[in-house]
């Protein structure tokens, strides 16, 4: 019902007739399914259209069935009309295209002959209900998977060999993982990025992924330490105090009516009270989470709004070192999501804002 009151009140302030979403993020919000069989295209099989009355469901004869049968729990049948079309005489860009009157102004989130363009991020804030509880799901079973992989690693693994694990650990939970990144002492220091190679993880390793299950993405990151170097622990701690400063601004910024911006020049304060003034020009710091790994990411003066309750994954990095997890703001409480209780933890306080967070620690594992 949420949702289609922000539908309607998109179709009424843009003067559209209706709006169609075949993006997968944008499927899955609206109907709690994937469209997706091909990751390398970017619309799915099934589009979903709403023109303040109906939703419709647009496929092809291949999938019809499928979609119907499996794709779409959040909609009663009387709720939803699910219409196909010859999978070898349409395409689903012309097939939505023919399902709206010449006469008649719509948008969709792909690129559709006659419809204007809609973009989906503002629609998809703040989370709903149930979006919260499936976030709270997806997030203790990502760092589940990620956690008890960490547990298991030895300095002579190799950056492939741990990224394969990952994701055979979160498939087991039907997770799917966008982004793995795992990074062993020598490149975790010289790259923010440090996508899997052959290199052995040796004195330490940072371990990223971001999952999506349902449309919805969790981020999180864990340090392993074999032998580790003096500076880790102090490098680390400054990302934790980093982290957490961006989660009270994103906080108050909830509250305040801020931005995007706001929140990063408290990150950039941060980085500039503990003596790593700069270091946020080496990787982005993160941003708004939800229906894609970033809804946005946070730049100097950015003016995206801050809203709550909403999920924020900020990941700031110092040197080797860096702190990243998936959180619920509200206008009471930063929740983490991606949070098991079973790993160390370190209290992070914020600069210059009143909020104390146990964040995870270094994970000293012996080789």
């Amino acid at each position: 019902m949420e949702k289609r009151e922000r539908l309607e009140a998109y179709l009424e302030s843009n003067d559209l007739d209706s709006v169609w979403f075949a993006r997968p993020n944008s499927f899955a919000w609206l109907t709690g399914g994937n469209n997706v069989v091909d990751r390398e295209t970017d619309a799915g099989v099934a589009a979903v259209g709403y023109d303040g009355t109906t939703l419709r469901v647009v496929t092809d004869t291949i999938e019809a069935d499928r979609i119907t049968a499996e794709e779409l729990p959040d909609l009663d049948a009387n709720e939803v009309s699910v219409e196909q079309f010859p999978w070898h005489d349409s395409s689903l860009e012309a097939a939505i295209a023919a399902r709206v009157d010449p006469s008649e102004r719509a948008a969709a989130d792909v690129d559709v002959p006659g419809l204007e363009r809609v973009d989906p991020t503002p629609l998809r804030q703040p989370l709903t209900k149930r979006d919260r509880e499936r976030y709270r799901r997806l997030g203790q079973e990502t760092a589940a998977a990620v956690e008890s992989v960490c547990r298991e690693l030895r300095a002579e693994d190799t950056e492939h060999e741990v990224a394969s694990a990952l994701r055979v650990a979160l498939s087991a939970r039907d997770v799917e993982a966008p982004v793995v990144l795992v990074g062993g002492s020598e490149r975790a220091q010289r790259y923010r990025h440090y996508t899997p190679t052959e290199a052995e993880l040796g004195d330490y390793a940072l371990v990223s992924v971001t999952t999506q299950r349902a449309g919805l993405h969790a981020s999180c990151t864990r340090t392993v330490a074999f032998d580790p170097p003096s500076w880790l622990e102090e490098r680390h701690a400054t990302a934790a105090r980093v982290e957490t400063t961006a989660l009270a601004a994103t906080r108050a910024a909830a509250g305040d009516d801020g931005t995007a911006g706001d929140v990063f020049t408290a990150i950039q304060d941060a980085y500039d009270a503990l003596g790593y003034a700069g270091e946020w020009e080496r990787h982005h710091q993160g941003g708004a989470a939800g229906f894609a790994g970033r809804e946005w990411i946070a730049t100097p003066d950015h003016d995206a709004p801050v809203t709550a309750p909403m999920a924020y994954a900020w990941n700031p990095t110092v040197e080797g070192a860096k702190s990243e997890d998936t959180h619920l703001v509200t206008a009471d409480e930063v929740e983490s999501l991606t949070d098991t209780d079973n790993w160390p933890t370190t209290t992070a306080s914020a600069v210059e804002f009143e909020l104390e967070l146990e964040r995870p620690a270094v994970l000293t594992l012996e080789d």
